[in-house]
């Protein structure tokens, strides 16, 4: 009879027992390890939800800011940089800005060429950067010239346009050397093509000049001897052909495609036939002064030329800040201007005078300063003079 082995059964229990606990206690370990993953993923995920959320609203933040960013430069553009760079959507340098600018999505043609002529050390820096955006290597002056007056509107004051034409003859130079014997015959060659554009497509020029008065007009230019005829019939065949593109306002301000504006602003006239004063939109260009009812208005409501006008300050017991346009030859006469009727007809104007109000007595001298100066001279021609004479005195 064999004996039972009770023991070795007990045994082998108690080590099945103990494998047993050992797997539970492994397994809840590690679901207590799969659990504290899951929810440091979660953390994780809250984190980058969190920040994907800070990111989206520091985007929706800097679109707001570029957005009131850009209406206010429209406005004032010194101001609307110094709110960028203050809001951070722009940086204090120089290239940026000027960077900016070139791209100029949503800015005013007429506040980023207000801006670049301003004086300040500041803009001049700006202004040089701007310029060297422009990539003219292997363009002849006309092709480099519509790039360069597409991407501003060339504002009206001599000195602005001096600067402004300065830095592109130098940066023109830089690109094409050899070109031209200095910066100065670059720079007296750009107004002759910019009026030469002027004196070819504006219909209130009847006396298109033939190529030989442009040859005329430029001799001696180049450190004192001529440029050759080639060049010259190249740019002024390219100006006839086609005339330069003037861009229209992307800042939904100033849409109207006026060349060159000597002034612009909201002022006050009074009416001809009915007295009354309305407010209207003037632009001072080609010794013309135009009238809108509104910044966007493509066609103006009146014409005014100032040839044979003077101008004088003049007192209202309505309006401050006046001043009046008048012909000193012909007193009591109407004045050759037109005007668009109730119907879109143009009609003649019903003025023999003209008197307009400002907003303050700065505004209007102004204004008075540079209607006189449209109608006595042209800064085109006062610049290339000057730059003529500086030629002359270095032979």
């Amino acid at each position: 009879m064999m004996d039972a082995c009770p023991t070795k059964s007990s045994d082998l229990t108690k080590t099945e027992e103990a494998e047993l606990e050992s797997i539970k206690k492994h397994k809840k370990e590690l679901l207590e390890d799969i659990q504290k993953l899951k929810d440091e993923i979660a953390e994780v995920f809250a984190e980058i939800d969190k920040f994907q959320q800070s990111q989206t609203s520091k985007l929706a933040q800097r679109d707001k800011d570029l957005s009131i960013g850009r209406k206010k430069f429209n406005m004032d553009p010194t101001k609307g940089i110094q709110y960028l760079t203050e809001h951070m959507v722009l940086s204090y340098d120089v290239q940026e800005i000027a960077k900016f600018l070139h791209k100029g999505e949503g800015l005013n043609k007429t506040a980023i060429g207000d801006y670049l002529g301003q004086r300040d050390p500041l803009n001049l820096q700006v202004l040089q950067a701007f310029v060297q955006c422009h990539q003219f290597a292997n363009l002849n002056l006309v092709q480099a010239l519509r790039q360069f007056l597409w991407s501003f509107r060339l504002p009206g004051e001599a000195q602005k346009i001096d600067r402004m034409m300065e830095a592109f003859a130098n940066w023109y130079c830089q690109c094409n050397p050899g070109v031209f014997q200095s910066t100065d015959t670059c720079y007296i060659l750009s107004f002759s093509v910019i009026m030469l554009n002027t004196s070819l497509h504006n219909p209130n020029v009847k006396d298109k000049p033939p190529f030989e008065r442009f040859v005329s007009m430029n001799r001696g230019i180049n450190d004192g001897g001529d440029l050759h005829e080639g060049l010259l019939r190249d740019l002024f065949d390219s100006i006839k052909n086609e005339p330069f593109s003037i861009p229209e306002d992307d800042g939904n301000d100033l849409t109207h495609t006026f060349f060159n504006p000597s002034r612009e602003g909201w002022l006050l006239k009074l009416g001809g036939r009915v007295k009354t004063w309305k407010r209207r939109w003037f632009i001072l260009t080609d010794n013309c002064l135009y009238y809108f009812e509104y910044t966007t208005d493509k066609e103006p409501l009146g014409i005014i030329p100032l040839e044979n006008l003077s101008i004088r300050k003049a007192d209202d017991p309505k309006k401050p800040n006046c001043f009046e346009l008048f012909n000193a030859n012909c007193q009591g006469q109407k004045i050759k201007a037109c005007k668009m009727d109730g119907d879109g007809k143009v009609v003649e104007g019903k003025h023999q005078s003209y008197k307009i109000s400002a907003g303050t007595p700065e505004e209007r001298d102004l204004w008075i300063d540079a209607i006189r100066t449209s109608i006595t001279q042209d800064p085109f021609f006062d610049l290339v003079s000057a730059r003529k004479k500086k030629i002359a005195s270095k032979k």
